[in-house]
């Protein structure tokens, strides 16, 4: 006992006096002074987060204000990592030791790496070579002339780059491989940022946007390639086993195309990943390839990214596989890996170095060069192919966009010693110069009003001074006289998911008329006598997809045409308006949200639109994410500023009649939460899921009733002659009351409506006068023209109102004629939009701005009708400015 006494009474002394020789490491953390920054090589996890929390937070804060200024997110992200590095944050006494230091930064660098590595594949999935084959002759032209005068140009400064800056070069890089470099850093298009200025211009539609890509195809394959000959030759001194390295890189990317491919597109087929999406499975496939082909084009001596860069190049596109994949990884490979990536090699950009004029000069010659070459190249390709100066200028200025790629290419190049930390300084600030300025110079060369008149000249419609010319010939959209009807002709409906069951229901309303046929039982007669058609409808529907920062938002802009044969909505509209004997036609365009207004228009002034129809959102937002349905209050639903803002937007830049459609059950389909079932309790307790709805029976009385009311003004005139051609259809019926002012109406304190409704600068002198002897002889003349069986379908009432009472009057006579039949395919409310002399409501302090807000969107009468709670939809109409002279 006194044996063990004593050995643990030592043990215990031993300790004391060498505590850190048995002590563990401390487990309690800040609880026990370790400070929360510190680097523990057993642990590096700590500093990793607080590191990559910084870059992120640096990065999204540098973005905002320069994505105001159209500028792309790779700005932000190279400028954040240059504030990190020794050029300002490093320079911070402690700071590099505390967040950067030395021996943290292998970690650092493995994440960032691994994050390039799955960014080059998803470059991959983005080129798609398809596009560049169905336009090679262009492509190819465009291309190289983008590439070759460029590339002479850098060979060329290189010479004056090289022996100047030679003793900081530490790899005794000849000038060879040096130059070679230069011109490939010079010669190369960002491809990636290329696809986001041109699908934030609206410009892939055009010639200009397709040469651009297509080029930009062919320029970026041919790049990387150049650059893994450069990587290729500085890694081996030997020319024999240098030419060994690309025999065996070539010989990999065989074997991926004609071995791996094949396979690789089988096994995606069988298992569904086309047709459905990628599996599970078939990612940790794709994955495995990306890594496998980067590791050996990293051991034979070139360099982890083209191995990814190929496995993105042999993916299918087909059934949007490529997008799909795109969509379950890059956001963490934008917001976490790849500003990581930026941040670790702003700490080898230091803007220190550029301390002289000698350095300075050739930091100018470079940027000059780099323009020179690409704009001259580019566009005196894209001349002769046969495009306008203009545009030539501008696909040069598009080709000279350098973006997160170039800074990637100055990356392996200091990586590989063939740049030194000043000359890779010097290239990078080249790189932001031409990245900065592509998207301002591309708007000043290529403003939208210059397209629009360009895409005029070519179809021959005005001059090149921009005078109209005259024919004789009747075109596609018809005599150069107006037709005195007001009746559509051409529809274009802006497409929503949850509004399908209505603009269903208004094509089949105002589809063809035709004009009965006798019967006959002579099979003859029945094959040989058609149908006279009396009013021919062509309907364009226009379905918009938000356009986000995400690489896969922009893969959809290039593969639009692909995305408007495919879009399950437009091929709905497009079938069921064939059935309907409709002409129809469809288009998907991706778009940023602020421009979902101006694609509206701008695809009506495209297609001769006489009437636009715009579905309210059931819940109230420009979003259509339908994967989980819900319901949303009737507050709600009007008070989505984004949707308010895209309604007006619309409506302030119409170019032909607008409706605004608010449904509530038309066509028979009950709003959405309507019929929300509950939670019943039974003996049995059967689960939810056995709770089936039962099959809705077909809707028997298919009829519909109209109100509309009548006012006065360009408004209600465009909203008169629509109920005329809707109840042409056997199926409708209508009221059209006309309201008049009483002699005595007293003045009113409240804001006239006004005040608040943006009127289109061409509609002010009309709308301002409202009822005029035009407006009361229109309405008689349209009553006196009506046909024997639209006059027994059409009845007309007489109401006298005040200027105040007027809104509540309205939803009065209304309750008394729609609703009625709780049974048929649904009613509606057409109101106009504008009546100036109309008393806003007057809110209370206690009130939100709601009422004023939906008082703008639709009018004092189209937001009071809309919160009536009547049982009916409503359309709100905005009549054109050439709609109103009649």
């Amino acid at each position: 006992m006194a044996t063990v006494t004593t050995t643990v009474l030592s043990t215990v002394t031993a300790a004391a006096a060498n505590p850190t020789a048995t002590a563990a490491a401390p487990q309690g953390g800040i609880l026990e002074g370790v400070l929360p920054n510190a680097f523990s090589a057993s642990n590096p996890i700590n500093l990793f987060i607080i590191q990559a929390a910084i870059i992120i937070i640096l990065c999204r804060l540098l973005h905002y204000p320069l994505s105001r200024l159209g500028q792309p997110r790779v700005i932000a992200e190279v400028i954040g990592g240059i504030l990190l590095g020794p050029s300002v944050l490093s320079r911070i006494p402690h700071f590099k030791e505390n967040i950067l230091p030395t021996e943290s930064l292998p970690v650092l660098n493995n994440a960032a790496n691994l994050g390039l590595i799955l960014f080059l594949f998803l470059i991959g999935l983005e080129v798609d070579i398809r596009l560049f084959i169905s336009n090679w002759r262009t492509a190819v032209g465009v291309s190289l002339g983008g590439l070759v005068l460029p590339f002479g140009l850098g060979y060329a400064i290189a010479w004056g780059i090289y022996n100047q800056f030679k003793e900081e070069i530490t790899n005794n890089v000849n000038f060879g491989v040096f130059g070679l470099f230069v011109g490939t850093a010079l010669g190369i298009t960002a491809f990636p940022v290329l696809c986001r200025i041109l699908s934030e211009l609206n410009l892939l539609s055009n010639s200009v946007g397709v040469t651009v890509l297509a080029a930009g195809v062919g320029n970026d394959v041919v790049g990387w390639i150049l650059l893994a000959l450069s990587v290729a030759l500085v890694n081996n001194a030997n020319g024999l086993t240098a030419l060994y390295v690309l025999l065996v890189t070539v010989g990999w990317l065989l074997f991926l195309v004609f071995a791996v491919r094949p396979v690789f597109h089988w096994a995606l087929r069988k298992s569904g990943s086309i047709q459905n999406g990628p599996t599970q499975g078939m990612i940790a496939v794709t994955l495995l390839l990306v890594l496998t082909s980067a590791w050996f084009t990293s051991i034979v001596g070139v360099h982890v990214i083209f191995g990814a860069f190929l496995v993105g190049l042999i993916c299918p596109h087909d059934g949007g596989f490529a997008i799909k994949v795109t969509e379950k990884i890059e956001d963490l490979i934008t917001v976490l890996l790849i500003p990581l990536y930026f941040a670790f090699s702003g700490l080898s950009t230091n803007l220190g170095l550029l301390n002289d004029g000698i350095t300075w000069a050739y930091v100018i010659a470079i940027i000059v060069v780099a323009f020179a070459g690409k704009i001259i190249g580019g566009t005196v390709a894209a001349k002769l192919n046969g495009l306008v100066w203009r545009e030539s200028l501008t696909i040069g200025v598009l080709m000279s966009c350098k973006g997160l790629v170039e800074l990637i290419v100055l990356n392996v190049g200091l990586q590989a010693h063939i740049l030194s930390q000043k000359t890779f300084t010097m290239f990078v600030v080249m790189a932001l110069v031409t990245t900065v300025a592509t998207t301002p110079l591309t708007k000043l060369l290529y403003p939208p009003w210059y397209r629009v008149k360009l895409e005029k000249w070519k179809r021959g419609e005005i001059d090149w001074d921009g005078k109209p010319i005259t024919s004789t010939d009747s075109d596609r959209g018809g005599s150069s006289e107006k037709i005195p009807s007001a009746d559509v002709r051409r529809l274009l409906m802006y497409l929503r998911l949850d509004s399908l069951p209505s603009l269903f229901t208004f094509i089949s309303l105002l589809g063809e008329e035709q004009a009965s046929v006798p019967r006959s039982t002579s099979e003859d007669d029945i094959h040989q006598r058609a149908p006279i058609k009396k009013r021919p409808l062509e309907v364009h529907a226009l379905r918009i997809v938000e356009l986000t920062e995400r690489t896969s938002s922009v893969m959809k802009v290039t593969e639009g045409d692909d995305a408007s044969r495919r879009d399950p909505v437009v091929n709905a509209v497009r079938t069921f308006s064939q059935l309907n004997d409709v002409a129809v036609s469809g288009s998907v365009v991706v778009a940023p949200e602020e421009s979902y207004a101006e694609t509206v228009t701008s695809h009506a002034a495209e297609h001769n639109s006489d009437f636009v129809l715009i579905p309210w959102s059931e819940i109230g937002s420009t979003t259509e994410d339908q994967s989980i349905s819900y319901s949303v209050s009737s507050e709600e639903r009007f008070t989505g500023k984004s949707h308010l803002d895209f309604i007006r937007n619309t409506l302030s830049k119409a170019v032909c009649n607008t409706g605004i459609f608010i449904s509530n059950g038309f066509s028979g389909i009950a709003p959405i939460g309507s019929a929300r079932l509950g939670l019943s309790r039974t003996v049995s307790r059967i689960s939810l899921r056995s709770h089936k709805e039962a099959a809705l029976p077909p809707i028997a009385d298919k009829s519909h009733h109209i109100f509309l009311p009548y006012i006065g003004g360009g408004d209600d005139r465009v909203a008169l002659s629509f109920v005329l051609q809707l109840a042409k259809n056997a199926n409708v019926t209508a009221t059209i009351a006309h309201l008049a002012w009483m002699d005595d109406d007293d003045e009113i304190a409240m804001a006239p409506e006004s005040s608040i409704v943006e009127n289109h600068p061409s509609m002010k002198t009309v709308i301002d006068t409202e009822i005029t002897a035009q407006d009361s002889s229109y309405l008689a003349t349209a009553r006196s023209n009506l046909s024997a069986d639209l006059a027994n379908r059409i009845s007309f009432i007489e109401a006298s109102v005040s200027i105040g009472s007027a809104s509540a009057r309205v939803v009065e006579l209304a309750s008394e004629h729609v609703g009625q039949n709780p049974r048929n395919a649904g009613d509606i409310i057409i109101v106009g939009r504008r009546h100036p002399k109309l008393p806003t409501s007057v809110r209370t302090p206690d009130q939100t701005s709601s009422l004023h807000e939906m008082q703008k969107t639709v009018g004092v009468l189209g937001e009071k009708v809309s919160m009536s709670g009547l049982k009916a939809s409503i359309l709100v109409i905005q009549a054109a400015g050439t709609a109103l002279d009649r």
